[in-house]
């Protein structure tokens, strides 16, 4: 990337969050900071400031989720400097782009830092006259229901965070509807299980589920939107990457038998370890905790229960970090007043307490080697808090599975043969001071839900009944064949 030659018009809208704007080109995405539109002519940080920030992403994914996570899943990046024309040129030529609801915030233009990252929806070895990579991006969200003493309200303990969190998006005009998947299905090793939570994503996507190909959105859910999404036109992308597969050449000329396929797939990535064989480890959480009851699978039904997930898979690993969180929000709180508390009579303990970084080795020794009782001390209280920190950005990372043709095999006249690698994003640090808020958005889901009933507001749209026929949502076994 020549920074003297950059060129607006070489980069796309990629894609953006809360806290930062995405634009992709060829194999490289930038992530640039975004802060509220009223801040527009006064930008709310300096440049140094700005860096800092950037600076702090890549030290917390590298030092910190890596460690947890798995070196083999990370791409850190590197913060860059970029020329200010440039970026003022790419906000004017992005802005058309840009979902009209998250215009309440603007790119940053002043600073000129970005975050440089690898573009995993266009892999290095693509080769544009042949089948191009296919990217499936999951967000799967938390995977385990909460055990702690603090829990005020049982329903934690039976419903899922996601599954009550749908109920108040939908009754808040978010979604249109609900989606029925389940992350506790998805996380519980269970191939049966996770075959219907992948169906349940390509039925409602929402912003859980996302597929690119060759570096182009092909499927995706618009927010607020009640718009049908095209399974025909997904149908035909993703033939040409499971046509030959199961040695069912003929059926797969016709219905949805690649699309079956294509869940396998996803299915088999997500419990690999991305080589070599994992150990298998059973689910130490107990039958009755795996198991969510808003989820539409029905428990008698699966043959198998709860396999637990092999111990190198990328969904192990995301799972173990997500169960740093052993308090729950609300035993959390009262350790995160504590801390407050500290730093308001000592306000220069917060460079020592590392509250906003450094995110090196030293944080990590502090919450790995948190005591496991409470012996009043702020030194506990801070261990907790990055925990639950930790957990949280676990909880809301994505998966990116890539999928694409074996270099080797460009040259061979044999049916294709594909390679595929997995990769955690969106790695962020969760503020410390969001903690409050996430205490009062966990009682405005939960009473949300408890009000309800778990029934869905008047006026929200039905599940959508029409990918999978009633045969196939009642028994998947039939899916899988031996490869």
């Amino acid at each position: 990337m020549e920074l003297d030659k950059m060129d607006e018009n070489d980069w796309k809208y990629h894609g953006e969050g809360n806290k930062s704007l995405v634009v992709s080109h060829v194999q490289v995405i930038l992530r640039l900071l975004k802060y509220p539109a009223e801040d527009s002519e006064n930008p709310p940080q300096t440049a140094e400031q700005a860096f800092r920030q950037i600076q702090n992403i890549v030290d917390f994914s590298s030092n910190v989720m890596s460690s947890l996570l798995g070196e083999k899943f990370i791409h850190s990046g590197e913060v860059v400097k970029l020329p200010l024309e440039f970026v003022r040129q790419l906000s004017i030529k992005v802005q058309h782009q840009r979902p009209a609801w998250r215009c309440d915030k603007v790119m940053d233009i002043y600073s000129g830092c970005a975050l440089c990252l690898p573009n995993l929806t266009s892999p290095a070895l693509h080769q544009p006259t042949h089948t191009p990579p296919l990217c499936i991006e999951i967000k799967p969200k938390c995977g385990f229901l909460p055990s702690s003493k603090h829990v005020s309200k049982d329903i934690k303990t039976k419903v899922c965070r996601f599954c009550m969190h749908q109920h108040y998006k939908v009754a808040n005009g978010k979604w249109k509807r609900r989606s029925l998947y389940c992350p506790l299905d998805l996380f519980s090793g269970s191939r049966q299980r996770m075959h219907f939570a992948i169906r349940h994503l390509i039925e409602e996507p929402q912003n859980n589920f996302k597929i690119f190909k060759g570096g182009q959105c092909i499927y995706s859910s618009k927010e607020g939107s009640d718009d049908s999404l095209d399974l025909n036109s997904l149908l035909h992308h993703l033939r040409p990457y499971f046509m030959y597969g199961n040695n069912r050449i003929n059926s797969h000329m016709m219905g949805k038998a690649p699309l079956n396929d294509f869940i396998q797939f996803l299915v088999n990535a997500l419990l690999s370890g991305g080589g070599g064989d994992g150990g298998l480890v059973m689910d130490r959480r107990g039958e009755g905790r795996s198991f969510c009851e808003a989820s539409p699978i029905n428990k008698e039904r699966i043959r198998h229960g709860s396999q637990g997930l092999p111990s190198d898979s990328v969904l192990f690993r995301i799972l173990q970090t997500q169960m740093l969180d052993t308090l729950d929000i609300e035993g959390l709180h009262p350790l995160y007043r504590r801390v407050e508390q500290h730093l308001q009579d000592f306000p220069k303990e917060r460079y020592r307490l590392q509250i906003d970084g450094p995110y090196n080795e030293a944080f990590l020794e502090k919450l790995q080697k948190c005591p496991t009782e409470d012996d009043g001390s702020v030194e506990y209280a801070v261990a907790k808090v990055h925990q639950y920190r930790v957990a949280m950005t676990a909880k809301d990372c994505s998966v990116m599975v890539t999928k694409e043709r074996d270099f080797q095999d460009f040259l061979s006249s044999r049916p294709p043969a594909f390679s595929y690698s997995v990769s955690i994003l969106d790695l962020d640090p969760k503020p410390f001071d969001s903690i409050p808020r996430q205490l009062r958005l966990d009682q405005k889901i939960v009473s949300c839900y408890l009000r309800t009933g778990g029934a869905l507001p008047k006026g929200s749209l039905p599940a959508l009944q029409g990918i999978f026929s009633a045969a196939e949502r009642e028994d998947c076994t039939l899916l899988f064949h031996p490869v």
